[in-house]
C-alpha cells in the first residue's frame, strides 16, 4: 500500500462528505488542517489493510470539536444504509475519554495500526480491556470508531463489530460500540461493560500521531 495515496483517498472522502462545511471552515483551511498530518505519516507501517481480520494501517480522525458525532455518524453509509446514533439515555457528548488514554488537543490526528478485536470477541469489555492493555495497545474513542467506518464502512462485519472502550460516561457502566443493527444500518449504540456478545469485539490501536 502507498500510504500517501491512501492518505489522499481519506482526505477526498472527508471532503466528499462535506466535512469542511460541517466544521464551518473554508476548504483551504480544512485541507491545511489535514495536510499538516501528511509529514507525520510513518515512513512505513508494519500492517496492511485486511478487512476480514479487521486490521488497518491508519485512519485520519476528525474530532467532534470540528464535526459532531451525530453529524459524522449520519454520513456513514454501508450497503445503501445511513449510519444512526442510538445512545439513549445518553448523547455522544456524555462520553469522555478515560484517564488512561491521552488524546492530542489537535482537531485532527492519525490513528495507527488498528485492530477490530477479532481475538477478544465474546469477552466482556472490562475483560477485553485487560488484554488490550497487556498487549501495550490502546482502546478507541467514539471519534475514532466513527473515523474508521467513515473511511472503511466494510470494516463493519455482521459477526465482528466493535466496542469503543476509551469513551465512557462518569455515571454508569455503558460502553459505546458500533455494529450493524436489525435494519442493516451502521449503529452507534452502547452495551454494558460486563456483558459479552458473540458478535462484538473491542477495537484498539498501536498509537496516535498529531
Amino acid at each position: 500500500m502507498d500510504i500517501h495515496q491512501e492518505f489522499d483517498r481519506q482526505v477526498a472522502t472527508l471532503f466528499d462528505n462535506g466535512y469542511a462545511k460541517l466544521a464551518q471552515l473554508s476548504e483551504d483551511t480544512f485541507r491545511n488542517e489535514l495536510e499538516s498530518l501528511r509529514e507525520k505519516l510513518p515512513a512505513s507501517i508494519d500492517v496492511e489493510i485486511d478487512l476480514e481480520k479487521g486490521i488497518l494501517p491508519f485512519v485520519i480522525v476528525v474530532k467532534n470539536s470540528l464535526v459532531s458525532s451525530d453529524q459524522a455518524m449520519e454520513l456513514v453509509e454501508k450497503d445503501g444504509k445511513q449510519g444512526i446514533v442510538k445512545l439513549f439515555p445518553h448523547e455522544p457528548t456524555d462520553f469522555n475519554t478515560i484517564p488512561e488514554v491521552e488524546i492530542s488537543a489537535s482537531n485532527v490526528y492519525l490513528l495507527i495500526d488498528i485492530d477490530r478485536g477479532k481475538e477478544n470477541i465474546n469477552l466482556p469489555p472490562n475483560k477485553a480491556m485487560e488484554l488490550i492493555k497487556r498487549a501495550d495497545r490502546s482502546p478507541l474513542t467514539i471519534d475514532e470508531g466513527i473515523a474508521i467506518v467513515t473511511q472503511y464502512p466494510e470494516y463493519l462485519i455482521k459477526n465482528n463489530c466493535f466496542s469503543l472502550l476509551a469513551s465512557r460516561t462518569q455515571t454508569d457502566q455503558r460502553v459505546p460500540a458500533i455494529w450493524i443493527n436489525a435494519k442493516k444500518e451502521p449503529n452507534l449504540g452502547w452495551c454494558w461493560d460486563g456483558n459479552p456478545h458473540t458478535w462484538l469485539g473491542s477495537a484498539s490501536c498501536n498509537r496516535r500521531i498529531a
